[in-house]
């Protein structure tokens, strides 16, 4: 299938061809762009075949990921070779895996974040009163990264976990970011992500996107109505440190079908908004 152009309006910041270019740049790409001396090429390029197990639940052999990322089939098996000699992947005939350790490198993060740490009792509470599954994420590069969940159910068709990700403008989590971010912050998100549909509700021109995340910074919370999955509907409101920077967003999901978007808004958004205020005390 075909890629999905990019809709831009003329005029701004993300309509360049330079921009144009980079929004298609593979990952090898990106990572051969970066010229400083200190940047570590091999580093990066084990981290980026770590990464790309994430979005499969299959092994992958080195011709896959080397497809996926752009990274020469030669470099891929040295990095592969690298991380099953430390215990971080195996593999069977031509078709690698990551091992449990994997876990570790993200443990660290875990367990050192007050918020993640601290915030599942909130999440429980949330959960318990709406009887609706409830999230805490940030905003990392261009996607919502996932540091607490409590589920009573499953309204995805993929399971949503600490350390998931998903893209940042189809979800209310990410909204409720992007809204809140400094112009030239913005500007540099459009700059580098490609608006792809997910749903036929997903809205992929960034001057309609614009709109939207000013009404969100407007009224303080995001409702996404079918946009990331047909039959999902959520709600999310920011979570403030103690400066009043939004630092990461919280939301409740539940399926359409039970739950209308004004049902939102006027019953889960009170007790959202009293999580939020509960978790910013544990934000710097």
């Amino acid at each position: 299938m075909p890629k999905p152009a990019i809709q831009r309006p003329a005029g701004t910041p993300s309509d360049s061809p330079a921009t144009e270019q980079a929004a298609e740049l593979s990952i090898a790409e990106q990572i051969d762009a970066l010229t400083d001396p200190n940047f570590m090429t091999s580093l990066a390029r084990g981290l980026a075949v770590l990464r790309t197990f994430s979005d499969t639940r299959r092994p992958l052999t080195i011709a896959q990921i080397s497809q996926k990322t752009g990274i020469p089939r030669a470099a891929v098996r040295r990095c592969l070779h690298t991380l099953q000699q430390l215990g971080y992947a195996e593999a069977e005939m031509n078709n690698f895996s990551l091992r449990p350790k994997v876990l570790t490198l993200g443990y660290s993060y875990l367990s050192s974040t007050p918020l993640a740490v601290s915030s599942q009792p909130y999440l429980n509470n949330i959960s318990g009163a709406l009887n609706e599954s409830s999230s805490l994420a940030v905003l990392d590069d261009s996607e919502v990264l996932y540091v607490a969940r409590s589920a009573t159910s499953r309204v995805m068709s993929v399971a949503l976990n600490a350390g998931s990700r998903l893209p940042a403008y189809c979800t209310s989590l990410g909204r409720v970011m992007l809204a809140h971010l400094a112009p030239d912050e913005l500007d540099a998100y459009f700059a580098r992500t490609r608006l792809r549909p997910m749903t036929e509700r997903t809205v992929v021109s960034p001057a309609r996107l614009r709109e939207i995340l000013a009404g969100v910074r407007q009224d303080g919370y995001a409702i996404n109505d079918e946009e990331l999955e047909l039959g999902l509907r959520s709600i999310a409101v920011p979570v403030r440190g103690a400066s009043g920077k939004v630092l990461a967003a919280l939301n409740v999901g539940a399926q359409a079908a039970r739950v209308s978007a004004a049902q939102m808004k006027e019953e889960f958004l009170p007790v959202l908004q009293r999580g939020a205020r509960e978790l910013s005390v544990l934000l710097p």
